[in-house]
């Protein structure tokens, strides 16, 4: 299948690297990937986003296309940007296709850590950790297995949030690779 990752790890393999994804810096950590999604399936991989509080992240589809909507008909600003851990990235999606997230950085992504409402520095911008839980969608499932999808929901598991953080942008300004995001 296209888009697959090439070694889907087992659920053995992913319960196995939980203490290293915990391990993740709690605050500080560098962002190592950018992202946006003009159309459905496309990745562009800038050294520099600008984040918008009102129009998301410039150059994505999230204004036009958001999967999730205020009662309004307007996208939801609660999912702006999405942040995955470069651990889980690099375990789950190894050199498969990179799954669309706005920003990748090595970061402990759990409600420990950052809790609903947290505020986060990245570059210029600030963001605020959203209450959407993101669980992943079936694209998840499809791409890395169905063993990284349940891993993701396990009852255990929903406050690490290990599909990473869904956030409101509440300061607009750039983001570049090599910055840091900072718990504020």
């Amino acid at each position: 299948m296209i888009g697959e990752a090439p070694n889907r790890p087992d659920m053995a393999r992913l319960m196995a690297a939980l203490p290293h994804i915990a391990a993740a810096p709690k605050s500080d950590a560098p962002i190592s990937v950018l992202c946006t999604r003009e159309t459905f399936g496309a990745r562009h991989h800038p050294d520099r986003l600008w984040l918008d509080r009102d129009t998301g992240v410039a150059g994505d589809r999230w204004h036009d296309h958001p999967w999730l909507r205020l009662d309004d008909g307007r996208p939801d600003p609660r999912i702006q940007v999405s942040v995955l851990s470069q651990r889980v990235h690099d375990l789950v999606v190894g050199s498969g296709m990179h799954p669309g997230d706005t920003i990748i950085a090595d970061l402990d992504t759990s409600a420990a850590n950052l809790p609903n409402g947290t505020l986060i520095g990245a570059g210029e911008a600030v963001l605020r950790v959203s209450d959407v839980f993101n669980d992943g969608c079936v694209k998840w499932k499809v791409r890395y297995g169905e063993d990284a999808k349940d891993w993701l929901v396990l009852p255990d598991h929903v406050p690490l949030r290990l599909r990473g953080l869904l956030c409101e942008i509440v300061k607009s300004g750039w983001v570049s690779t090599g910055d840091q995001l900072v718990r504020l």
